[in-house]
């Protein structure tokens, strides 16, 4: 029997009333249709399909790229008695299978899945035996190539709908351009259009972009006038220690965050942060993905991010709760020159590409022909040191192999360890008595933990090891001695990234990759990088240019960003361009014009204001180049 969602809100997480659009949004998925939902970041995205998976009999399965936000959400959604679990890369196959198999035959109502995972002949067989209320799909802009996080295995998704014709879907994303709201629909062959949108604007988020030489001085200066917890994001994993470290030399609370930590070390930071223990936390773009902490009062970003969604998406952390916040990029003249440098290495030569495509064959010991749908441990460190190859160079030649659909690359990703006994009680009783030594070991672990004969248990060596006063080292030696002599199935705890082979491997010279999208990619990422340039250097109101990189145009003036309160380097003001403008477009609707010409048409005094409304214009694309002249696009 349904039930209602109102009731199912109060029952499991306590609130009378949902947030703007969640309901429409759940009753548009009850009613049967296919559903896109675009809500900004902190907008209240996962219960959109966790209501109606309680409300209906049956399973939601839930398609998400990002391990690390698929495992907080089961945890979260089995802290409230939800029976949730996931599958993602790096866990046993055994693993898999009986994770599977509940979902068949138990009452698990939400399944998340790595999109990878999603399409294994494994999974496909599964799903025709599952009852299926809903299919999600979480981050639905990876499904776009016009968007900025393209992911290939999110093309097959629509594959999957053939499995379950009657059965609706949900898309979900925080950031998508309007080019992009109409692919996700394409890509994910929905029935008939239905975009659910919340607007983008946050009314209670002051956007400011400021000009610095000395970044780090004005980092410590704003965090001594604006009270409250931050985050700052900078690019790489050792700025997070330099400026963390800095931070706390001039008296202020701060930590750093990296993909690069171990999980406990993580796991302690993040908590300490969350706690209010730690005021600041440094991080790179690792941080904040399915973290729920309303209070964040400022989001400072040291250097300018390569897309406005990237920037929309983690500034949009500050000021969940609804009250007054702050997004503050500090930027100078070398953000430009960075990005652009990095834009150039992002799109490494095709026969560089295959050089490391043939280094990773060799690393794997993977023999041409084999390997497809395989995961492997990859430690990219070890794998430039190995190979001679330049780290970064490595990483953006293993994102266009994942972009051109051979392989996928995962975020480091924790498995604890596990361990599952393989011979009955008096076998295993008979190995205590001949092996005294490993005696007290196994009667620790039947004590301490339930159903070790019956499934794979995860253990905690550390608290283990401290009960039975041992090092932990030798406390795995003794339980990889009981897996060698066959008594067990022990599985270390690891927390490294994967490499999946989405095809079978090939020789490198026949490695096919379609220069036309590669081409197309390219051109598409430069495009975003010049929109985030144009952001940080454009004289116009910070929320009115957000909002109309999303497709809102015509929004009013925010009056509290940096171009609205005058607290911006140019002198050029939103009134004043739109006067600019309006004058260009009259000069260029008689005849196209020269740069010169343009300019000389304004008064001497305002010829540098003028040059920076028409490098906007230009930007923005209401000006076109025809040979010297320009033109107004029509």
């Amino acid at each position: 029997m349904d039930k209602q969602p109102k009731d199912i809100l109060k029952q499991y997480w306590g609130y009378d009333t949902f947030r703007p659009l969640q309901a429409d949004i759940i009753q548009s998925v009850l009613d049967g249709k296919d559903t896109l939902a675009l809500m900004p970041t902190g907008g209240g995205k996962s219960i959109c399909y966790q209501m109606p998976a309680l409300c209906r009999e049956g399973i939601c399965i839930v398609v998400s790229p990002l391990i690390a936000l698929m495992k907080d959400q089961v945890e979260n959604l089995q802290k409230l008695n939800i029976p949730a679990v996931a599958v993602y890369s790096g866990m046993h196959s055994r693993d898999i299978d009986r994770i599977l198999d509940n979902c068949v035959y138990g009452n698990t109502k939400l399944l998340y899945l790595s999109p990878e995972r999603l399409v294994t002949e494994l999974a496909r067989t599964r799903i025709q035996k599952m009852n299926v209320n809903l299919l999600a799909v979480d981050e639905a802009h990876c499904v776009s190539q016009w968007g900025y996080d393209f992911r290939p295995p999110y093309l097959q998704v629509a594959e999957i709908r053939e499995l379950l014709p009657e059965v609706p879907i949900l898309a979900l994303t925080a950031t998508a351009t309007p080019e992009v709201v109409k692919d996700i629909q394409e890509k994910l062959a929905f029935r008939k259009e239905n975009l659910l949108q919340k607007s983008f604007e946050r009314n209670n988020l002051s956007y400011s972009v400021l000009v610095e030489e000395d970044k780090l001085k004005k980092l410590a200066d704003i965090f001594r006038r604006v009270p409250g917890s931050g985050i700052v994001y900078v690019r790489n994993r050792r700025r997070t220690k330099e400026i963390a470290g800095y931070l706390q030399r001039q008296g202020i609370a701060a930590d750093f965050y990296h993909a690069g930590l171990n999980a406990e070390d993580r796991a302690k930071k993040q908590d300490a942060w969350m706690a209010g223990k730690k005021r600041i936390i440094v991080s790179t773009n690792a941080f904040g993905m399915g973290i729920d902490k309303p209070d964040v009062r400022v989001v400072v970003h040291i250097e300018l991010p390569d897309s406005l969604e990237a920037y929309f998406q983690e500034a949009g952390r500050a000021g969940r709760d609804g009250k007054k916040a702050y997004a503050v990029l500090l930027y100078n003249d070398s953000d430009r020159i960075n990005l652009e440098r990095q834009f150039e290495q992002s799109f490494p030569e095709l026969k560089e590409v295959r050089r490391i495509y043939r280094a990773l064959g060799s690393y794997f010991q993977l023999a041409v022909g084999s390997g497809e749908k395989q995961s492997f441990d990859f430690d990219i460190v070890e794998f430039a040191r190995n190979f001679q190859i330049n780290i970064v160079q490595a990483y953006n030649c293993l994102k266009i192999l994942e972009q051109a659909g051979w392989l996928v690359l995962t975020d480091a990703v924790f498995v604890p360890s596990n361990l599952l006994i393989r011979v009955s009680k008096d076998a295993l009783y008979d190995y205590q008595l001949r092996h005294p030594k490993m005696d007290r070991l196994l009667k620790a672990v039947l004590r301490t933990y339930q159903g070790a004969f019956n499934h794979s248990i995860k253990l905690r060596e550390s608290q283990l090891a401290r009960f039975l006063k041992m090092p932990v080292a030798e406390l795995r030696s003794a339980l990889q001695k009981l897996d060698g002599d066959q008594i067990v199935t022990y599985q270390p705890q690891k927390d490294t990234a994967q490499v999946i082979f989405i095809k079978e491997r090939v020789d490198a010279d026949n490695l096919m990759i379609d220069r036309n999208l590669y081409n197309f990619r390219k051109n598409r990422h430069y495009e975003r990088i010049q929109k985030a340039i144009a952001y940080a250097e454009t004289p116009i109101c910070r929320s009115q240019q957000l909002l109309a990189y999303f497709g809102e145009t015509g929004a009013p003036k925010c009056g509290v960003c940096d171009v609205c309160t005058g607290r911006t380097r140019a002198e050029l003001d939103t009134e004043g361009f739109d006067k600019y403008r309006k004058k260009i477009e009259q000069l260029l609707a008689e005849e196209q014009l020269t740069l010169e010409q343009i300019v000389e048409s304004f008064a001497a005094n305002r010829q540098e204001e003028v040059l920076l409304a028409l490098e906007y214009l230009l930007d923005e694309g209401f000006l076109e180049q025809q040979e010297d002249k320009l033109a107004w696009k029509k």
